[in-house]
């Protein structure tokens, strides 16, 4: 990663043949929260359609997290979008300049991401690390969104201090061995898909070591 946060192949690219070009743009929402778009393209061919929809929200830090016994830290919280309550990983928001929810780090990002990721363990579990590994970035939901995901794992974790939550976070800290997220990803009850491509990653790297 580079100092702004902007992993090597977000640069700008020579134009791709497939790429749409945007005509127009309106701002159906645009708060403090996010950015709801809604656009119209003029496809490779020239045709022009419309509208595709779309969205804006910060980038995150997302952090597999082991204690010194080799269990892992999860978090269990309500998630008003399938409106049920997850099991995760600790995770969070990049902060930004102007305090904003959406727009991507690159622009106005006041931390970088991995700065982010032990501010957010610190916060949501009262753990901190020192051996950290970034594992991946990677486009949240690259159909409709346009923030990315920091994928980090960190290992002989330590509670140093309690929870400090933000005033809409709700949440309980919860340990699991390797084996029980292993089941509960089987059987969707692991249900943040970039959550689960961290698992795989950090997976991937212990089995590399």
């Amino acid at each position: 990663m580079n100092g702004k946060n902007v992993p090597e192949n977000r640069l700008p690219a020579p134009k791709d043949p497939l790429a749409w070009e945007e005509l127009s743009r309106e701002h159906i929402v645009q708060d403090q929260w996010i950015d709801f778009r809604k656009s119209a393209y003029r496809y490779p061919d020239g045709r022009v359609f419309e509208p595709f929809y779309s969205y804006s929200r910060r980038d995150y830090a997302v952090i597999v997290a082991s204690d010194t016994d080799g269990n892992y830290l999860c978090v269990r919280q309500f998630r008003h979008g399938i409106r049920e309550v997850t099991t995760e990983f600790p995770a969070g928001g990049i902060e930004r300049k102007d305090g904003k929810e959406y727009g991507t780090s690159q622009d106005l990002s006041a931390e970088d991401a991995l700065a982010a990721a032990k501010r957010e363990l610190l916060e949501e579990t009262g753990y901190e690390s020192e051996e950290w590994s970034h594992l991946l970035t990677i486009p949240s939901n690259a159909t409709v969104s346009d923030n990315y995901a920091y994928l980090f794992a960190a290992r002989n974790c330590r509670r140093v201090t309690g929870q400090h939550l933000d005033e809409t976070e709700d949440l309980t800290v919860v340990k699991h061995t390797a084996q029980e997220i292993e089941e509960m990803i089987q059987d969707g009850r692991f249900q943040q898909a970039m959550h689960v491509t961290a698992w795989l990653l950090s997976l991937r790297r212990e089995s590399r070591a």
